[in-house]
This record gives structure tokens, sequence and C-alpha cells, in this order.
């Protein structure tokens, strides 16, 4: 396998996809319609048009209206600012209070969607059900100037290759359902502008001690880029509604208040989305931010949320599959089973008016539950059991990953997972758990990523423990692939980019899982596999090429808006009858940030008026980066040689200068010539840190880059006189790197960073040669071999020595540094006691190097 995995498929995401653009109307815009944005927002500001910071009177009081609502204290607070001697007559304020200023936002400013309230009745309850108009909120997102560049309105077929055989998926709009969907409504509606409706939701908790919780729903679109969805301060996600919390606890029969939550939810799921059911069908003319106007068809097409909500949105029994008929029993059976019915589902729910007896056993058959009109019950051309879709989140990182702890704790034993955790050298990247694993309780998904980054550093070489039979090397070996082979499909589930190639390879790793998971069975550590978040794994790769790469709908994002929707909303109240004051300051919050929008297109509106120069692209982000000031600016060769472990600086400085002034010098040459020679002067300046930033693996120029560090600090003394371990990290160095992969990259372990003084670096080097400003001393480890190990898939290493004994060392160009790696010591079946994240580096002589400190790493050193 890990022959296959190599990664020349890699090279396909280097170019840009061939794009098969979809035959037709599909999002043309209609003729003769075109509609203003932000003119007509203007029209609707008094004074807007001779005072560009309408409302307000001047800048000055714009921003800190804006401070005071987005960013600043609480209501009583800010108030009290304001009344402190001289600050509102220093500042010329018009408002005196937030009162003041709370009438200007709601009576000038023009409104975001607004919030309204009526009620649900549910088993003859009455609920109150806090919503916003959908319909309002779609035409909002889909007019928001920030995601006009990158918006999608209509399918395309990405290919990595000429011939238009092997397809890409990443973007929404690159997947089959969309394609899909606009050959229905061309048939019927020519000329469509599909907008793929994105739902999620997921109770929460608003406070600590009190036990008040908040339902929100959130909606955006699949035409706006995932990159833009993923990010909290773009407000790509509104929220639609509060569903409500009731626990319906007067119903004291269980499976009847249960089934009467379930009627609530959908209940008011369904009021919220009912006005999107006939622009389905019709369509409706929308304007996007360039005021361009087309025929928008709103079609719900994804639910995001964990195990528990896809329950209940599918109406499925908790602890089956909500997408397949696949049996309680089978959940562990690498086996597909045919999709749930939407169409069986539907004619179930119309026999309501049978009787409850009739309804129920036309549910039962169906296999739904019989809760009364789910909301999805009449939205056309939607498939509640195609909408729900994987979760990174909660079924891997708190599901699978978490069971997969509990299996290896027990297979191998607490104490000695804990002891390698705590003897891992560092990174960047890595999380040192000194404490170990065991101590942890409950466990948040970024703990999980992070023990997910050590894993298998920590399971390679041990041996099962307290078994009921005799455990056998192949059993531990086993252990290890069925755990290389989980974390392969975490990572390969979570790439931005997937081509028909890197789909098989999800699907080859989950396969080899399936292959080696029964020694948790010989180990007598489970009975089963039936748990329906690793049943869930077999419908990532439908997913992905159904609605794009898994990114574009991870419940992180969900998680993340609890805080700005729920929780800092909930904080502006004063905790009673909350909604109404959680709606009102969500209004006024987005009302400024509308505002903000405005303003900001009035300035440069005024700049382009008064001729100012276009604003300049901004410079490239450098690769690399050292501090302009060094860290200590006299550092002897001496000093070198003790406090940074540079033992050969002399020799491996002198081979560097020599073939700089002699190309023509073999290495060996030139370490002959070399020896006994010392360097012409006396000290250097030495910088702790190496910062790199890393260019996306798949080569997309939208994407962040991967922010990395390199350490090379000797030990030093705290302020509390307290001695601190020095750190030289080790790094991937290109020794002649090609474009993909691991072949010209050798491991180092960067010692010293240094630069030489103003008269050595003139001498040092030829006229006219282009020198480097910085160059790091580094120990060298032993090439990759030709193949990784064939359990683990990992490639070892081992420090590089001499013939006397001495470590391999050389001095180099600070750009030949690649990135950090993170090495795994071979502990054998137990760590040695006196081994420490401090002295592994040197106490250790072979290591692996880990697949896995990010994506950049995963990719290159799969």
């Amino acid at each position: 396998m890990q022959q296959e995995l190599r990664f020349d498929h890699q090279q396909a995401f280097k170019a840009d996809p061939k794009v098969a653009h979809f035959q037709g109307a599909a999002g043309a815009p209609m003729p003769g319609r075109v509609a203003r944005t932000f003119d007509t927002y203007q029209d609707r500001v008094p004074d807007s048009a001779a005072n560009e910071w309408a409302p307000f009177r001047n800048k000055l009081e714009w921003e800190i209206a804006r401070w005071a609502k987005t960013r600043g204290p609480t209501s009583t607070a800010f108030t009290e600012l304001l009344k402190i001697e001289e600050v509102r007559e220093r500042l010329d304020l018009s408002f005196k209070s937030t009162n003041d200023l709370n009438d200007i936002i709601d009576n000038q400013l023009p409104p975001s969607p607004e919030f309204k309230c009526e009620e649900i009745t549910v088993s003859g309850e009455t609920y109150d059900l806090h919503f916003r108009d959908v319909m309002d909120c779609i035409q909002s997102l889909y007019g928001t100037p920030e995601f006009l560049s990158s918006m999608a309105f209509a399918p395309e077929r990405h290919y990595v290759d000429e011939d238009s055989t092997k397809r890409v998926y990443s973007e929404m709009n690159t997947g089959k359902w969309w394609w899909d969907i606009q050959v229905l409504l061309e048939k019927s509606t020519p000329g469509a502008t599909v907008l793929p409706l994105i739902l999620s939701s997921d109770k929460t908790q608003v406070t600590t001690f009190r036990n008040q919780s908040a339902y929100p729903l959130y909606l955006t679109l699949g035409n706006i880029s995932k990159a833009d969805r993923r990010q909290p301060s773009k407000r790509s996600q509104v929220l639609v509604g509060y569903l409500s919390t009731a626990r319906l606890t007067h119903i004291k029969e269980d499976e009847t208040r249960r089934r009467a939550v379930a009627n609530l939810f959908h209940a008011c799921v369904g009021k919220i989305m009912a006005p999107t059911r006939r622009h389905a069908l019709s369509g409706l003319p929308m304007a996007s931010a360039d005021g361009v106007v087309r025929r928008c068809h709103p079609i719900f097409a994804l639910f995001v949320g964990d195990y528990p909500e896809q329950a209940l949105v599918t109406c499925t029994k908790y602890g089956e599959c909500p997408k397949c008929f696949v049996p309680p029993d089978e959940l562990e059976v690498h086996k597909k089973y045919g999709l749930r019915s939407i169409t069986a589902s539907r004619a179930a729910l119309r026999t309501l008016g049978d009787g409850p007896a009739a309804y129920i056993a036309a549910c039962r058959a169906a296999g739904i539950k019989p809760v009364h009109h789910p909301f999805w019950e009449g939205l056309p051309y939607s498939n509640v059991y195609v909408a729900v879709t994987p979760d990174i989140l909660h079924q891997l990182y708190q599901g699978v990953v978490k069971h997969l702890l509990s299996w290896l704790t027990l297979a191998f034993g607490a104490e000695e997972i804990n002891a390698r955790c705590t003897r891992l050298p560092p990174n960047h990247h890595v999380r040192l758990f000194k404490n170990g694993l065991s101590i942890l309780s409950r466990v948040s998904g970024q703990e999980h990523k992070d023990i997910c980054r050590i894993l298998m550093g920590l399971v390679v070489g041990l041996e099962p423990v307290n078994s009921p039979a005799a455990a056998t090397a192949a059993d531990a070996a086993e252990a290890v692939r069925a755990t290389r082979s989980l974390l392969d499909f975490l990572y390969l589930a979570q790439y931005p980019s997937h081509s028909d190639e890197t789909l098989g390879y999800v699907n080859k790793a989950l396969r080899r899982f399936h292959a080696n998971k029964a020694v948790f069975q010989r180990l007598g550590i489970r009975k089963d596999f039936n748990l329906p978040k690793l049943h869930a794994l077999l419908h990532y790769v439908d997913s992905i090429e159904l609605f794009g790469t898994t990114d574009g709908y991870n419940t992180e994002a969900t998680e993340r808006l609890h805080i700005d929707y729920a929780k800092d909303a909930y904080r502006s109240t004063n905790h009673k009858d909350v909604y109404p004051q959680m709606t009102k300051w969500l209004e006024r919050r987005e009302r400024v940030l509308l505002h903000t929008n405005y303003v900001a297109w009035r300035v440069q509106k005024r700049a382009a008026a008064a001729g100012a120069e276009p604003t300049t692209a901004p410079a490239p982000i450098p690769r690399l980066h050292i501090a302009r000031a060094p860290n200590f600016k006299s550092v002897t060769v001496a000093q070198l040689r003790t406090r940074y472990g540079a033992r050969d600086f002399d020799e491996a400085f002198m081979r560097y200068i020599l073939r700089v002034w002699h190309p023509h010098l073999s290495v060996r040459e030139a370490a002959n010539l070399a020896i006994g020679m010392k360097v012409p002067f006396r000290a250097v300046a030495t910088y702790n840190t190496i910062k790199l930033s890393i260019e996306d693996p798949q080569h997309r120029d939208d994407a962040p880059r991967i922010k990395d560090t390199i350490h090379a600090r000797p030990s030093y003394l705290n302020t509390r006189g307290k001695a601190v371990y020095g750190r030289f990290d080790t790094a991937l160095v290109d020794v002649g790197a090609e474009d993909e992969g691991l072949q010209g990259y050798c491991v180092a372990q960067v010692r010293a960073i240094f630069s030489l003084p103003i008269k050595a670096h003139e001498a040092a080097y030829p006229p006219g040669y282009s020198a480097p400003t910085h160059l790091a001393y580094v120990e060298w480890f032993t090439p990759f071999e030709r193949a990784a190990d064939a359990d683990h898939l990992m490639y070892r290493v081992a420090r590089k020595y001499k013939v006397g004994g001495q470590r391999v060392a050389s001095v180099i160009p600070v750009e030949e540094i690649h990135r950090s790696a993170h090495l795994f010591p071979k502990f054998g079946p137990s760590a040695p006691r006196e081994w420490t994240s401090e002295n592994v580096l040197d106490k250790c002589r072979t290591f692996f190097v880990s697949s896995f400190l990010d994506k950049h790493t995963y990719i290159t050193v799969y």
C-alpha cells in the first residue's frame, strides 16, 4: 500500500483543472433585470449622500459606535464610560448613553432580516419560536458583496486529465448533486440558478452552572466558497431561528415524550423552511452584489449535525444508520447497503390521515419514526437521507478516534502509553502531554486532533498486556496496522481537493482497517464493532462525490458559531425573558456590521473619484523569516561547541566555504582539505528560531499557508533562576528535492542558526557571489529508506556517524531548510525511563519520521 501512496498523484493538483461547464442557461442573468446594491442602501440612510459616515457625525463617532457594538463592553459599562466627565464632550459624540446609540441603530440604519416570534402547538402545548423570514436571510447572503468574487452560479465538472476521465472534487458546484439537480430544473424551467441550502443545528449550553441552553438553526448557501463558509468573521452563516429547547417533562412516558420532542423540532424547522417550497419549484428573482438578477431556486441540499441530530432530522431510530438500511447487528461489516428511500418515506407520511395505527405501521415499514410532518416532507428536489453529511469532528475525532484510544489503552496498558507521551521530542505543531493521556477527562475535539499527531509514535513497538490468551508479535503488528489505517482515513478524508485516485486511497484505508480490526476481539477488548459512527465511514466517498470535500460541511464551523450567536448573545441579556433580548442584540450587531461594509465601499468610491492610485496587491509572503535582530549578538565559536552542541563547527564551516570557492570539489575532497582548519572569525550572531510559511500542499491559491517554526535555542535560566532546557528541532532539509514526496530530502537536527560578522561575511565569499545572509549548523540523519515499514508505513532514520563515532554535521544556507520534521523515537517494548522529552533526540539513535504533523507533512511524508 505504501508504494501506491507515494505522492505522484499530487502532481495532478498543481495544474489548473480542465473544466466542463454545464451546457445550457444555468446561472444565466435574467434579461433586462438589473438591481442596485449599496446604491439602494445609501438611499435608505439619512444624509448619506453628503456624509459618508452618516447617520453618525464623523469618522470618530462611527468608529466608537462600531467598537461599542462589536468589540466593546456591556451596555451598562459603555453608558458609564460616556458619563465620565468630559468624555462625551471631548469626543463630540451625539449619543449620551447606550440607549441613545441603540435608537440611532434601530431607526436610522437599514435593517437586517428581523426576528419574529410565533407560537407552535405540539401535543396540546404551545411553544415560542423565534425566527426570521428564511427568504430574507437567503437574499441577504446571496447579495453580500464580500462573497461575490468567489460565488458559484452553475455546476461544473473538473478533470485532471485532458481526456476528461478523472474527476476532481473540491467546491460544492464540482460535485454530482448540483449537476443532477440542474438537469432536472433545466427540463422544466431553463435558466435556473440553484441555491443549495445548507442547514446546521446543535443544542448548546449558554451557561456554566444554570443549565440554560439554546438551540440555534443556521443557514448558509453552497454557492459561497467553502473557504468563506468556514470563517465566522465572514458571516457567511446566518442564524435563522432559535428552536424550542423545551424538554416536555410533563409527558411522563419516555417513548411518547421523545416522539413529541421530535415533532416539536420538525414543526419549528418546517415553519422556518416552508417559504422555500414554492420558490424551489418556480424560482425567485434575486440580485447578487454586482446587481445582476437571476432566477434562483433555493433547494435544501445538506444538513450538518452530529449523529443525534442526524437521527432526529431523518426520523430514524438511535443506533441505526440515518442514510442506509444496514441492520443494526451488521454495522461492523465492510459492505454498502441500499440508501433509504425518500419516496417510500413520503408515501408513509401521507397515511397520517388513515389513523394512528395505520400511520405507525406504514412508518415502521418505511424504517422511520411516526413523526408528524417532518420539515423535509414537502421540500422539492430534496432527499434528507442524502443530505446528512460526514462529520469529521464527532464521527472521527470524537467518535472513532475516541474508541480507538480506549482499545489501544486496554491492549497495551495506560502506563506505557503515558510513559511514551512524556518522552516525545517537541515540535511547533505537537502538543506534549506531559502527564500522559489517561488523566484526561472530557477530551475535546482539539485534544483528539493533538493526540492523532502523536498516536503512531505511542503504539509502534508495544507489546499487548492483560489479554485473555497469549498475545503474539503478530497481534501487536495487526493493532498497529489498524491504527495506521484509521489515521490514514482521517487525514485523507480531510483533503481539501480529491481526485478519483485519492478517493480510491480513502476506500483502501478503510478496507485495511476492517482487515485488521479483529485483533481487538482476539485480545478480548471488543465483542463486535456495531458502532454507527464506524459504519458511517462507508458513506464518506459518496458524499464527497456528491457535495465536494468535507471541509465544506464540517460541524466544527457550527460549534464556533455558538460563541457569537448563542453564548455572547445570552451574556448580553439580563437573563430574564432572554430570547427577545438576544434577537435584538443580534439584529443591532448585524446592522452595524452591514454598515461597516457600506462605509468601506463609500471610502473606496471616494478614493477612486479623487484619482487615488488603486490599492497595490499585497507583497508575496516570504517562505522563510528570521528576526532582524539576533537573540545573541556575539557567540564565540567555543560557545557554539559547548552551549549549542556544534562540536565540529570549524570543520563544517570550512567545508562549506571551500565548496563555495571551489564548486568542482567533491564532498570528500572538501572534507579532507577542511581537516584542522580554523574559521577566520571569533564570534557569530545567533538566532533562536526560523519561522516558515508553507504553501498549500495541493497548490490552491486561496488556501491559508501553514505556519511552522524551528527552534535552535540553548539552555538558559528563566526569571526565577530555574534552568530551562535547550531545544534543537529536527527539520526536512532540501538536498536536491524533486517536486513531490521525499525524494531529495533528508532529516537533520538544527543546532545553530547564525550570521557572520560583516567583515567575515565579505571575506568569506567570492566577489559577486550571491551569499546567504543566514546559515545553519545541522547534524544529519541517515537518508530515507527506499520503502517504509510494512505495518506502520513510517520511514526509519538514524543518527549518522563518522568512522570515529562523531556525528556527521554540515553548515548550510537556511534556505535549504524545507520545514520542521517530527521524529518518533524507537522505544522498543518499554520506553527507557532515563529518556525525557528534552534529551530523547540525543539518547535515542533510531527514529521514525512522523507523517501526521499537518496536511503538508502528511502529503510529503506519507
